[in-house]
């Protein structure tokens, strides 16, 4: 993964570091699927659930990449970013998505990670587009959509999770005016 060191070092000086998803963060996995933070996705997953999203996480590969936010200077997990390959409307893109504990939200924290990974999937020049598929009812997302100029595409309908529709905004990033084909 080129540069993702780099950006962990960098992002440190905002005050956290996205670090690449490691087996001890499960933990935070655990705490990220409290009824509170699993509002606008469908409810809170089982154990069985939990663990396989972790298994998940470790192996994405070169579809892309989950990130533990940590905050400096306490060293301490709060949230969890990261983005993977997908397809939509017949074109591969990448989707990026993120949760922060419930004391940890509304500092900026979310979006200084969000920051942090684009800057990171810019470098990769791979994908023209980034989309983020918040709840409709998810202001906060929403937001941070919003001030880091993702233009809001429409209103869809997402699967999320598999087998649950839901509804919500299809934001959308330019990455780069070309993108390298595959």
């Amino acid at each position: 993964m080129s540069g993702v060191s780099e950006i962990s070092e960098r992002s440190k000086e905002n005050g956290l570091q996205i670090k690449p998803w490691e087996d001890r963060a499960l933990d935070l996995l655990f705490q990220l699927n409290s009824p509170e933070m699993m509002e606008h996705l469908g409810g809170p997953e089982s154990k069985e659930q939990i663990l396989k999203r972790h298994k998940r996480y470790l192996e994405i590969g070169s579809k892309g990449c989950m990130f533990s936010i940590i905050l400096y200077p306490e060293e301490e997990a709060v949230g969890s970013v990261g983005y993977w390959r997908t397809v939509w409307n017949d074109e591969t893109v990448y989707e990026i998505g993120w949760s922060v504990l419930p004391s940890y939200q509304g500092k900026g924290i979310a979006s200084r990670a969000v920051k942090a990974v684009i800057a990171k999937v810019k470098a990769e020049r791979k994908y023209k587009y980034i989309h983020a598929f918040p709840s409709i009812n998810n202001p906060a997302s929403n937001a941070i959509c919003r001030k880091l100029d993702f233009n809001l595409i429409s209103e869809c309908e997402f699967e999320y999770p598999p087998g649950s529709f839901m509804r919500c905004n299809n934001w959308r990033l330019e990455l780069q005016h070309q993108a390298r084909t595959e």
